[in-house]
């Protein structure tokens, strides 16, 4: 080897040694922060409301939740005298992140930059969610941490009144046009007494859009947009546990990096995993509740919070249900607790605590002037109007114990625009947080904070700008320029809204890819964090007619026969190939057409139900592929119900 080589290879072999090192390293630095606690409890800041409220403020904002937060310090700082105001009986700022106790935020990580080994990824969405996450203590926090710096945020700002004594509120309303135009709020007091407070603008920060339902804007509830309106994902109790120090977690660390389970995990303040172990969990209440892999969040006084029982059958939109959630939680926490005193690192442990308030994950979903759907996070699209990016995993948790959830897909980024914020027919008024235009697929990842906060800070702003060109929120909506100097104004305020354009996915180049579309838009496929569809997968007789009875429960006016009929001489449906025969004779089937196995390809081409182009793309009509199937079943909807999904 000659002397250049030798020094290249020495290099690179130093240059290897270096990478290997630094992995080591960040591993390393994994398990040693998660014993040393990175500073003691702060002690609570009082919030305190102001005496008095005025007649009439710029804007007003209802909701004392992260996204609320946002919104009024937002508009504050753009010149608008703004009412913050509560009427939850909350004596902290930060609702479910504080109320709740959900101490781990779901972040909206930047996948499209590469990331310094051994640091935080960069994440999208700063501005005043920036601002707050760098007073606390990461992506899992403690609680009071939280709480303080909301406080600090909105504290500061001479433009805001606090009011977190209100017992009710409600929207004052009139008509102009054929529509509702907000004009303000109907506040009433502790004492019972009521008042009447106006102003131009009204940003509706509840978390379940109460402001907008009072005013008449329209929106789905639950799964509706799924064909099923009485399902909605699970809501959670956290309850704290106490007697945790560093040795505690210690053990906690060890056990769950010995899981070599890349769904498990341990950082300062946090730890994902006990999944296996949970599932031996039996629930004193199992037609209400069941128990998930452990999401723990540490506090700083030797306590942690447990986000991990799912709650079944309570209504978000009644109190009296919330409330009998909490009661079966209490109940079963105690059941939890004596469970997890079995693994040695719990065996001292004990219950301390229930929240105060459900973790409620879904309830109304605003009808908006654009609807974010799930092909929005699937085409990692922008929108003209963005005002936020989210590219967390769109997760649906359980709707009910025989159920497991599922990650529908893992989008690299997407953009919210504004129009997702501004109802149909009620002018006036903002939406933002979860509630807002969002269909419920896409709803498993907008629902997040820091989402959440950056559509609220862009909320306040759009207040200002519809003030200065004298336009409402529907008008402001539809111009371009007007959006434009909405971004400018929010990016010079801390916001990073630059346009951008992806590579497509491997999954879009696929020739079968419009019924992939189609599937998704549907809820009946779903690609989990890697989004692996695996479309070149041969379907079988079982998997199609569970795909149709989805479709029979989403356009039940157009399919109102019985996919299941088409199995009767199947042997084996969820071992036997899928055949063009079979495929055909089981959409037959489900519209209700009277046709035989032998004829009911023929009838389907005769109808016009499957495109002959359809046909001529798949490779073997005796061994279907799944993505030959969505692309089946696309045309068979199509047909029926009038949608062109590649319209969507």
């Amino acid at each position: 080897m000659n002397k250049k080589w030798m020094i290249l290879f020495f290099a690179l072999l130093i240059l290897a040694g270096g990478i290997v090192f630094g992995v080591k390293a960040f591993k390393d630095s994994r398990i040693s922060v998660t014993v040393d606690m990175p500073a003691s409890k702060q002690e609570l800041m009082e919030v305190v409301s102001v005496d008095t409220l005025k007649e009439n403020y710029d804007a007003i904002v209802v909701g004392t939740d992260p996204e609320g937060l946002a919104a009024a310090i937002s508009a504050a700082r753009n010149g608008l005298s703004t009412l913050l105001i509560e009427s939850r009986e909350r004596d902290v700022l930060g609702g479910l992140m504080t109320v709740g106790w959900l101490n781990s935020i779901d972040m909206n990580w930047d996948r499209t930059v590469s990331t310094k080994l051994g640091s935080e990824p960069s994440y999208l969405n700063k501005g005043i969610f920036e601002e707050w996450y760098e007073q606390i203590e990461g992506h899992s926090f403690d609680v009071t941490s939280a709480a303080n710096a909301f406080y600090k945020l909105v504290s500061t700002e001479e433009n805001i009144d606090l009011y977190m004594e209100a017992s009710a509120i409600e929207p004052l309303v009139h008509t102009e046009n054929n529509g509702q135009v907000v004009e303000g709020i109907k506040v009433s007091h502790s004492d019972g007494t009521k008042q009447s407070i106006s102003a131009p603008a009204v940003i509706d920060a509840t978390q379940d859009a109460d402001i907008a339902s009072a005013a008449g804007a329209a929106f789905t509830i639950g799964r509706e947009d799924l064909g099923d309106k009485s399902s909605q994902m699970a809501v959670t109790a956290v309850f704290r546990l106490k007697n945790i120090d560093d040795q505690v977690w210690k053990q906690v660390a060890k056990r769950l990096n010995g899981n070599n389970d890349p769904n498990t995990g341990v950082d300062k303040l946090s730890a994902w995993g006990y999944g296996k172990e949970m599932a031996d969990y039996k629930s004193t209440n199992p037609e209400r509740t069941k128990m998930r892999g452990l999401n723990i969040g540490r506090q700083l006084d030797e306590t942690m919070l447990i986000n991990a029982l799912h709650i079944f059958e309570v209504d978000p939109l009644d109190p009296d249900s919330q409330k009998e959630g909490l009661e079966i939680a209490a109940r079963e926490a105690d059941n939890v607790v004596t469970f997890l005193r079995n693994f040695k690192e719990f065996k001292n442990i004990e219950l301390d605590s229930i929240a105060s308030e459900l973790y409620v994950r879904e309830s109304r979903h605003l009808q908006g002037l654009y609807r974010l759907n799930i092909i929005d996070l699937l085409e990692n699209r922008d929108h003209w109007d963005r005002i936020a990016f989210g590219s967390y995993p769109a997760d649906i948790q359980r709707t009910s114990p025989d159920d497991n959830g599922a990650v529908i897909l893992n989008p690299l980024k997407y953009a919210v625009p504004f129009r997702s914020i501004v109802p149909q027919e009620v002018d006036g008024l903002l939406v933002i947080g979860r509630s807002a235009s969002f269909d419920t697929l896409a709803h498993g990842s907008t629902r997040v904070i820091p989402t959440g906060m950056a559509a609220g800070q862009a909320a306040g702003a759009a207040i200002r700008v519809a003030v200065d060109e004298g336009v409402t929120f529907s008008e402001l909506a539809e111009s371009k320029e007007s959006i434009e100097k909405l971004q400018n104004m929010l990016n010079e305020q801390g916001m990073e809204l630059e346009e951008y354009s992806l590579e497509p996915q491997s999954y879009m180049k696929h020739k079968d890819y419009p019924g992939l579309r189609a599937a998704v838009y549907m809820g009946i496929t779903f690609g989990s964090y890697n989004n692996e569809f695996n479309l070149d997968d041969i379907s079988n007789p079982q998997r199609i007619v569970n795909k149709l009875y989805s479709i029979v429960k989403l356009y039940p006016e157009f399919f109102q026969g019985d996919p299941g009929k088409s199995l009767i001489a199947v042997l084996k449906p969820n071992e036997e190939d899928l055949s063009i025969e079979q495929a055909s004779y089981a959409i037959a089937k489900t519209i209700g057409l009277e046709a035989t196995f032998e004829k009911a390809k023929s009838l389907l081409i005769e109808r016009g139900i499957l495109n002959p182009n359809t046909l001529e793309g798949i490779k073997n009509l005796k061994r279907i592929t799944d993505g030959e199937m969505y692309m089946l079943l696309k045309d068979a909807v199509e047909s029926q119900t009038g949608i062109e999904f590649d319209a969507l």
